[in-house]
């Protein structure tokens, strides 16, 4: 299991895992926000490939904040892959 310490949204951490395809896994959201948006976010990358959700919700924004819940889950799941291929050498 993944955890990765939000910044700049309203739930304050990012919990979720990637299987051995690299497929989402278990994603969940806590510490407030949207119900929508954590309800959401969460089915629809249920056993998508880590990177398609990367290419797809980086650089999303929320208002005028410079970034949103989709956006901090794809760099939390961009430094997850990160992690992954250093631990693999």
């Amino acid at each position: 299991m993944f955890e990765y310490h939000a910044s700049g949204i309203c739930p304050s951490t990012i919990l979720f895992d990637i299987d051995d395809e690299r497929k989402m896994r278990s994603v969940r959201f806590e510490g407030g926000g949207c119900s929508g948006n954590l309800q959401a976010l969460p089915r629809l990358c249920e056993g998508m490939p880590a990177e398609n959700v990367i290419k797809k919700l980086k650089g999303i924004q929320c208002a005028s904040k410079p970034t949103s819940c989709a956006d901090q889950f794809a760099r939390a799941v961009e430094k997850a892959l990160e992690h992954i291929s250093q631990n693999k050498s």
